[in-house]
């Protein structure tokens, strides 16, 4: 996606089993550019990404405990942006933290956090 052109841009507008946001597909063209870069820096975009892993994170017991955002994620946001990456918020930043299980966002005593810790520790160690 880092090579597309005008007339990639022009196809994926045309594909009627995409979401065909011009803004969304610029940005996924213009994060794919801004990405090669970073992994050329760091390794790969796991290898960035880690460094934004919080010192220490709660598991949340009750539903006020789950948050949108972090410092972490407001501190990864601003560095992509000044990277490039576009259309990346602090939200967006912490979903992705999540996903990637760079923070354990499963409850605790869930039967899936002690799996999602344990795979973090193993990661974390790869990526120091």
């Amino acid at each position: 996606m880092a090579a597309f052109d005008d007339a990639d841009r022009e196809r994926l507008l045309a594909d009627a089993g995409i979401v065909r946001n011009r803004l969304k597909i610029e940005a996924a063209m213009a994060n794919a550019r801004a990405a090669l870069p970073v992994i050329e820096e760091h390794g790969s975009l796991a290898a960035f990404f880690w460094r934004f892993r919080p010192e220490a994170h709660e598991a949340p017991r009750v539903r006020a405990d789950w948050v949108a955002q972090s410092p972490e994620s407001k501190a990864m946001a601003n560095e992509l942006k000044q990277r490039g990456f576009r259309s990346v918020g602090p939200t967006t930043a912490y979903s992705l933290m999540q996903a990637a299980g760079i923070v354990n966002d499963h409850a605790a005593g869930c039967c899936v956090h002690g799996a999602v810790e344990a795979a973090q520790l193993e990661a974390a160690a790869r990526f120091a």
